[in-house]
């Protein structure tokens, strides 16, 4: 498999294959990103990626699931992204699933019957990154989109029959809108009603602007108990249907996996009796936080 620059995945495609089907990320404008910094974004040609699934056809004849590099393969125009799962049905009959990221941008290029024309032929999860849903800081992390706009995008996923995955971002409002952007956020999650849900804790890293406004003290960091706070208010003020919702990521102080709305009061109340505490001991130590 020939891969090009930072190859990222979510931590549930630890088992699949993973294809590189773009370069980058076709936002790439996050301020809290640095992932693909000074990457252009670009489409891989046919033959590249056909030379791919040849080799993963030679190689693993029994593969189940392929997940779709690089940041937003759902990018790519309907008619040659159809070709990449027809090739891949094709030549590895035993996949299951294919999983993809996609920005609100990108799916909402996509109609209900795009997305449903994926799904038939192997679609079957879409990763989104949220990050939060209050509307002002939606615009200065430079999302693209508007709360609405984002509702939509997941809605439409979940519309045409594909799992959705969707992540939000502990701290990214700041300790000045920790609040404000924990019960927004809580009803984004809401109104789409993803199947997933990822709380990530935002790890600032050198070069971004969001950084930059760290070290010229223009935004700060809670501290790990008010990371704990948004994460207890997003979970109170969630109404979700049926969600998987997780905060295990590397990330993370408190890793949690729940299955809302039943395990919400357990859930809260010791979360709730942690800040009480302040007992640091309960949270995962620094050394072993990662992105």
């Amino acid at each position: 498999m020939k891969y090009e620059g930072i190859i990222i995945r979510p931590p549930s495609e630890a088992r699949s294959l993973l294809l590189q089907v773009t370069v980058g990320c076709s936002h790439n404008k996050c301020t809290f990103c640095g992932t693909y910094k000074g990457v252009r974004f670009r489409i891989k040609t046919d033959e590249e990626i056909r030379e791919d699934v040849f080799e993963a056809a030679r190689r693993f004849p029994y593969l189940r699931r392929i997940f779709l590099c690089d940041g937003d393969a759902l990018i790519i125009p309907q008619e040659r992204l159809v070709k990449i799962l027809q090739m891949i049905r094709e030549n590895l009959p035993r996949v299951e699933r294919i999983g993809l990221y996609g920005n609100a941008k990108s799916i909402l290029r996509k109609t209900i019957d795009n997305l449903r024309e994926l799904k038939e032929l192997g679609l079957g999860i879409v990763y989104l990154g949220v990050e939060t849903g209050n509307e002002e800081i939606l615009a200065a992390i430079r999302k693209g989109v508007s709360y609405s706009q984002m509702v939509e995008a997941g809605r439409r996923v979940k519309e045409a029959g594909i799992t959705l995955s969707i992540t939000v971002l502990l701290g990214i409002g700041g300790k000045e809108k920790s609040v404000l952007h924990a019960l927004d956020t809580a009803r984004i999650i809401s109104d789409i009603d993803p199947d997933y849900c990822g709380a990530l804790t935002v790890m600032l890293i050198p070069g971004t602007p969001l950084y930059d406004d760290l070290v010229q003290g223009r935004f700060e960091l809670p501290d790990p108990f008010g990371y704990l706070q948004e994460l207890g208010i997003i979970i109170s003020h969630i109404n979700c249907t049926n969600c998987f919702f997780t905060s295990n990521h590397a990330s993370n102080y408190l890793p949690l996996r729940l299955r809302l709305p039943q395990d919400k009061e357990p859930a809260v109340a010791a979360i709730q009796q942690i800040i009480q505490n302040r007992d640091s001991r309960v949270l995962r130590p620094e050394f072993m936080r990662g992105l």
